[in-house]
This record gives C-alpha cells, structure tokens and sequence, in this order.
C-alpha cells in the first residue's frame, strides 16, 4: 500500500508569481522527466518497504515527505504520474516510515553515507563544470579506496557508490556493523578522515643522534626529526608519501620558486628553502630524515603537513549527511531536476573511467530550440557547445541540462 498521509498535492502547484517563460520551462522540464520515468523505473534501495521516501516537484513549495512504498510497482507509478524534480529516500530503516515525526516511526538502524561534492572544492564556482566532476571523482576515489577499504576495512561488497546527478558522488556503507552507530561515532569517522585535531607528533618524532657525557651523567648531543615509512598504513603512511610528492612536484616544477609561493611561502624563504633542496638532502628526507635545515624543517611543520592533510581532504565529505542517522539521499535511477542526469551506479573499478557527462545522460539527442540568457560554453557528452545569447538549437540532454540550471529558458514568444 502507499501512504502518503493526506499531505497536500504540490506537485504541480506553481509560484504564484510565475512568468510566462518559466512556466513555459517548468512545464518543459516536467513533461520530459514524465516521458523518462514512464519507460524508465528506478532502482529500489534495499528493504525498501523500512524506508521513508520524498520528493521535490517543478515549480512546487517545499517537499512532500512521510511517503512509504510496499510495492516495486506502487512507487514507480507515483513517479511516473507525478514526475519529481528530485526523488529521495532514507539512509535510515523504520518500523514506520510514513509516521508524521521521527519519534513515532521507530529507528532501526542507517546506512552510513559519505557525500563528495564540488561544494567542498576550493574556488569551485570558477571551475567549468566538467572540471569540477573530475575533481571530485579522484577526491571520492581516495576516499574509497584509501580510507573506507584500506584503513576502515570494510569488504568493497558493503559498499555502494553513486554518481550524485548534479556535482559529486555518494557513498552508502552498509556493513551490519555500522548500522546502528550513533551520531557522534560516526562523527568520529569523519574527525579520521578528515584529518580534525591531527597533531604533528602522530607523524613526526625526535630521537637523539648523539650522547655527550658531563661527569656521570650523559646527554643528548643532538635530535633528528624522523618520520615514518611511505608505506605504513594509515595517517603516517599517507603523510609521509603526500611529502615525497611536495618535494617532487617542487623540484620537477618549472618554476619552483613560483611553486613554493603557491604553498604559502614567502620569496624569500621560498629562495632559501629550495637552496636547501639539494639531491643529498631530498634523497635523506626520502628515507625519513627532516632536519637538515631549519628552513626546510620549518616549512613541513609549518605549512605542509597540515597542507598535504587538506589536500587528502579536499573535497571533504558533508559532515551533517555522515553524521545524520536519518539522512534522506537521492534515489538510485532518479533524475537530477537540475542537470537531468541519473543518479548512476558505479564500482571502484569502473569509477576512473566514469564519464557522468555521457555515462548518466538520460535523454536524446534531439534538436530543441531554447532561449540562452546569456553567453556561455559548455562541456557535455564529449563536445564543447559554444552558445551565444538568444535562440540557439541543442540537443534534447543539453537543453534540460542549461533550463535546470537557469542558464536557458523555453521562449514565451
């Protein structure tokens, strides 16, 4: 049975003050995401009857949640007919899921979800799109394969991985023994990955190079700084190989003083240091020796360690979505209403080669006339599209892609 709890109908229910083309593009939207989901049904979580769903509709107020599904064919006739701009279900499991309040529905436990987006990217809003997507799949990948399957342990089987539909990647771990953490053990999850309160001296560590004796009693003559080897697990392992990487992409720069700059060092000891970086002295910190100079010494502990972290990081996972025991996350198979992608399955093994922009296109490649509201190029199913203001003709995908994101409009004329 599908309960929808005498919610009001806002599926179609527009903004009052609406223009002509908008609805003209809201109505665009709808019919082809209609014309999608009708042929097309999506991919049912898991116990999906234990799971709350909601959705968000073109030119609709809010969202309408508190919905549940008993059967396949129940939920993909509601999409069908309604024809959502963003379908969502629960990374949680209830007893009830359609309860009205949170307390009534009975929390059985949650998946925990990692969510990559370009959001987290640093001056992600002047990155062309396609970029964006690029950078955030190799960020998803460290996290996956780095983190979750390497320092967390778990069996790449309890793992699933989505490409979101708009601008990053989802990750559901769903191992037994994650299911019923609360938030602040999954927040501690997070503190890992990311890196939080991580202190200089997990990593680095002191130890005397030398005894000087003064009567009876014996002294350290000298301290070297040590850090582990590349290939230790974990934090240290990672550390110490993203330093050998900065030494490398230093010295190999063309530029190398240019390069320390954009690390946050100063010219002048930008000159320093690399006067320090001589071949013997990059070959001893490659065996784990820090302290030849005080300039170099100070630069890792300064600048790079907390700056090879980030870079691990960049791109970080949404801490309120890891954290959040009742998480609503989009549905596998649904279309995005602001790209019109699909929300599209991957593995690790197929994520490097994973390209959303052709692999999660859902539509055609049919000639539509849309209106451009400005100049811009775009990126899409391997074609750069040079479009001017006004009328321009784009294939169907295109045309869904640049009205969700309001950089064109179905003309009212």
């Amino acid at each position: 049975m599908t309960t929808i709890n005498n919610q009001e109908d806002i599926s179609l229910s527009y903004v009052m003050d609406v223009d002509l083309s908008q609805k003209n593009s809201l109505d665009f939207l709808h019919h082809h995401f209609q014309s999608y989901y009708r042929v097309t049904p999506v991919d049912l979580p898991d116990r999906f009857s234990r799971r709350e769903f909601a959705f968000v509709f073109f030119g609709g107020r809010g969202m309408l949640r508190h919905l549940s599904f008993s059967k396949k064919q129940a939920l993909n006739e509601f999409v069908g007919q309604r024809a959502p701009a963003h379908a969502y279900y629960s990374t949680a499991y209830y007893q009830t899921p359609d309860a009205r309040t949170m307390q009534e529905k009975g929390w059985m436990g949650a998946e925990l979800i990692f969510d990559l987006d370009a959001d987290h990217l640093p001056n992600a809003d002047v990155i062309p799109y396609h970029q964006q997507l690029s950078l955030v799949k190799k960020e998803f990948y460290k996290l996956v394969d780095d983190f979750l399957l390497n320092d967390f342990g778990f069996e790449e089987s309890s793992l699933e991985l989505y490409f979101s539909g708009g601008r990053g990647y989802h990750c559901h771990v769903k191992d037994p023994k994650i299911l019923h953490l609360d938030s602040g053990e999954r927040r501690e999850i997070v503190d890992y990955i990311i890196g939080r309160d991580f202190s200089d001296s997990v990593v680095f560590f002191d130890h005397s190079t030398g005894v000087t004796k003064i009567g009876a009693q014996q002294y350290s003559s000298g301290k070297s700084l040590t850090m582990p080897s590349p290939d230790e697990p974990g934090w240290k392992g990672r550390i110490s190989r993203g330093l050998i990487e900065l030494i490398e992409d230093i010295i190999q720069s063309d530029d190398p003083i240019e390069k320390l700059k954009e690390y946050g060092v100063a010219p002048a000891t930008a000159e320093r240091l690399l006067a320090d970086f001589s071949s013997d002295r990059i070959n001893r910190i490659k065996q784990g020796k820090l302290d030849q100079s005080k300039a170099i010494r100070r630069f890792f502990l300064n600048n790079v360690l907390r700056k090879t972290a980030v870079s691990y990081a960049s791109g970080e996972t949404d801490e309120p979505v890891t954290c959040d025991t009742k998480r609503l996350i989009r549905l596998p198979g649904s279309l995005h209403g602001k790209t019109g992608l699909k929300v599209t399955e991957v593995t690790l093994d197929t994520l490097e080669e994973f390209d959303p922009l052709q692999d999660a296109i859902a539509f055609s490649d049919e000639l539509i006339q849309i209106e451009m509201l400005q100049k811009n190029e775009v990126f899409f199913n391997n074609e750069t599209f040079h479009l001017e203001e006004g009328m321009q003709e784009v294939p169907l995908y295109l045309a869904i892609f640049l009205i969700g994101r309001k950089m064109a409009q179905i003309s009212s004329k």
